[in-house]
C-alpha cells in the first residue's frame, strides 16, 4: 500500500452525513459524535482492521471480507501446512542465571504506613508544617483505627 496517509484528507462522519472532518481529527469526532446520536451508535459496528471504520450491524461480516486495511494471515509457507499454525518457541536464555529476585529484596526496609512519612520525620527542615489559620486545628489522629 504506497498510499500517503493525508491528515487533511476530508473524511465523511458515519453518524450526521453533513460532517466533513479531517482525516487527523476523525478519532476525536467520533467519540463526540457518537455521544449525540445514541441511538445510531447502537446500529453501528466497529471494523475490527481499522477502528475508523464503523458500518452497520448487518453490513459488518461484508465490510470485513473486503476491508481495505485487511491483513492476510495466510501465506504460502502457511498454505503448505495445510491450515496448522506453528507457534515459534522461544530459545532466549537468561544470561545472569544466579539472579534471585527474593534474596535481593530490602529485608530492613522501613514497613509502609498511611500516612506517615518516615523519611520526612528524619529531616526536621521539610516536615509538613499546619498552615492552618487560628480558628482550624489539624486533627491529632488518623480517621482509622490502628
Amino acid at each position: 500500500d504506497g498510499v500517503k496517509w493525508d491528515p487533511d484528507k476530508l473524511v465523511q462522519c458515519p453518524y450526521d452525513k453533513n460532517h466533513q472532518i479531517r482525516a487527523c481529527r476523525f478519532p476525536y469526532h467520533l467519540l463526540k459524535c457518537r455521544k449525540n446520536h445514541p441511538k445510531l451508535a447502537k446500529e453501528l459496528k466497529t471494523c475490527p482492521y481499522n477502528a475508523r471504520h464503523l458500518v452497520h450491524k448487518h453490513e459488518l461480516a461484508h465490510h470485513t471480507e473486503t476491508c481495505e486495511n485487511r491483513v492476510c494471515v495466510y501465506t504460502e509457507e502457511a498454505g503448505s501446512t495445510n491450515g496448522n499454525w506453528h507457534v515459534p518457541v522461544s530459545t532466549w536464555v537468561n544470561p545472569i542465571a544466579t539472579e534471585d529476585w527474593d534474596k535481593e529484596a530490602d529485608e530492613f526496609a522501613a514497613p509502609f504506613v498511611w500516612g506517615v512519612n518516615t523519611l520526612l520525620d528524619r529531616i526536621q527542615e521539610t516536615r509538613p508544617t499546619n498552615n492552618l489559620g487560628p480558628s482550624f486545628r489539624a486533627p491529632n489522629t488518623l480517621p482509622w483505627p490502628n
